[in-house]
């Protein structure tokens, strides 16, 4: 019986049976690392010397970048950073006390400013009404037809050039007339206010035709569309003609027949120094509302419905 047993040797190049170690398995998962007991695998080179098989040696990862000290930090917050959370105001009796103590000052403060804008309006109402315009009544018919009894007028102030045919309002306390010895003299006069019509100022000649009617200024007839009735009535304060004196003026009013004006001894010659003002504008009634062309005698009225 023949075996194969193989007669031992001395000889040194003949290589020693090496038992087969178990290798891992391909389905097996590869491990990172192996355990600090396992025991190398050994191989045989030609010359039948075994030799410790060694292990691959893994190159070392690279180490992750990491950021430089100069690079710019990243704005966005990481993912599980929590948001900053507010805190909730706590209101204390404090806080209400100074909310109150802000929305008063706040009102004061807004009284004040709008006392200090009332004030002041009054004040330039005053002055407006004081040395730039008035109102004034008026009272009878001695203008009629241009105007009326409590007619409400504005007057100008502003100014002392006045025009033949001017509405005006007069002071008449007293009245000026001649006396026997041809001097100019203060009498009483109607002791209000008046208004009238401009006729004839300093060192114009008055002359007045009672006959026919008709007013003459420096020699020539006066067309006054805006009277009335005729000139006819004479209260025998003056001698005509007359030549108005430095200083004064001579005024009728509209309706010539009832009309106290510059021809009577209550109202004689005006002092341009008691002229109030001129007449603008009728404010009331409103159906004729409008301004007053005082220049032409004629009226321009705003009717209104």
């Amino acid at each position: 019986m023949e075996t194969n047993d193989t007669p031992m040797t001395n000889d040194p190049q003949q290589a020693a049976p090496v038992a087969e170690t178990e290798t891992p398995s391909e389905s097996a998962p590869q491990q990172n690392a192996p355990a600090a007991d396992t025991p190398a695998p050994v191989t045989t080179d030609a010359a039948g010397i075994s030799e410790p098989e060694t292990a691959p040696q893994e190159s070392p990862a690279a180490p992750a970048d990491t950021p430089s000290e100069s690079a710019p930090q990243q704005n966005a917050p990481a993912a599980d950073t929590p948001a900053p959370v507010t805190p909730t105001p706590v209101i204390t009796n404090s806080t209400k006390e100074d909310e109150a103590a802000y929305t008063i000052r706040s009102f004061l403060c807004d009284a004040a400013d709008l006392a200090e804008s009332v004030c002041t309006a009054i004040f330039a109402v005053m002055l407006i009404f004081t040395y730039l315009i008035c109102t004034a009544d008026v009272e009878g018919d001695s203008m009629v037809p241009t105007l009326e009894d409590a007619d409400r007028l504005l007057v100008s102030r502003i100014g002392r050039h006045y025009d033949t045919g001017d509405i005006l309002i007069l002071d008449s306390e007293s009245a000026y007339l001649f006396d026997p010895d041809g001097k100019l003299t203060a009498c009483p006069g109607v002791g209000k206010d008046i208004v009238k019509r401009l006729i004839a100022q300093s060192g114009q000649e008055v002359n007045i035709d009672f006959d026919e009617g008709i007013v003459y200024v420096d020699g020539k007839a006066l067309d006054e569309p805006y009277t009335n009735t005729l000139t006819k009535r004479d209260n025998r304060a003056f001698t005509y003609p007359l030549t108005v004196p430095e200083g004064y003026i001579f005024v009728l009013g509209d309706n010539r027949h009832i009309s106290k004006d510059s021809r009577h001894p209550e109202v004689g010659l005006i002092p341009e120094d008691k002229i109030v003002g001129r007449v603008l504008l009728r404010l009331s009634p409103l159906s004729k509302f409008g301004t007053i062309d005082s220049s032409g005698g004629q009226q321009a009225e705003s009717q209104r419905d």
